[in-house]
């Protein structure tokens, strides 16, 4: 059999309409980036809170959590968009609208300003939410054998761990 040069093959690729082949599929890659669509609003929404709480954080911590409470959203900012990533490389659009969140998402969005140490009790809350999420979608990625989610998965346990406990170091 003739191999055929590089650059040599015709296409018939039309955007939207090229099988993806990773070895994953299709039924599996559909039910792994659903649970990182509930990945990803579990994580814009804590994003969001996070954000909000370094906004109108107020008494004797203040400095202490607003620095913390910036590094914390600065990370979730950036993971939104590995875990849309990992949705869009598995072929699906990532959710990406407030009404999406709010129906994918276990954590509740806050519409007051309480006071700091609630505010602390609020992030373990959420953070620990994160981990769950991300948790039950193992036994999924794991049937697909799609190593580069259960790293993803991996990676995003051990940071939303390691904040809660520093939140709840807080609290004591």
């Amino acid at each position: 059999m003739a191999e055929k040069k590089r650059g040599a093959e015709t296409s018939s690729y039309a955007p939207g309409s090229y099988a993806i082949d990773i070895g994953i599929d299709a039924k599996q890659r559909k039910l792994i980036a659903e649970g990182l669509s509930h990945l990803l609003a579990d994580t814009y929404t804590l994003y969001l809170k996070t954000h909000n709480y370094h906004w109108n954080v107020t008494g004797p911590m203040f400095n202490t959590l607003h620095l913390m409470f910036e590094a914390q959203y600065t990370e979730l900012a950036l993971a939104v968009d590995l875990v849309a990533e990992r949705i869009r490389a598995l072929g699906y659009p990532a959710p990406g609208s407030y009404a999406q969140y709010s129906k994918l998402s276990v954590i509740a969005e806050t519409d007051s300003v309480p006071p700091a140490e609630d505010m602390i009790a609020d992030l373990v809350k959420g953070q620990e939410a994160v981990v769950r999420t991300a948790r039950k979608i193992f036994p999924t990625a794991e049937k697909g054998n799609d190593q580069a989610t259960i790293d993803l998965l991996t990676q995003r346990m051990n940071t939303h761990e390691k904040t809660a406990w520093m939140l709840r170091a807080l609290l004591e």
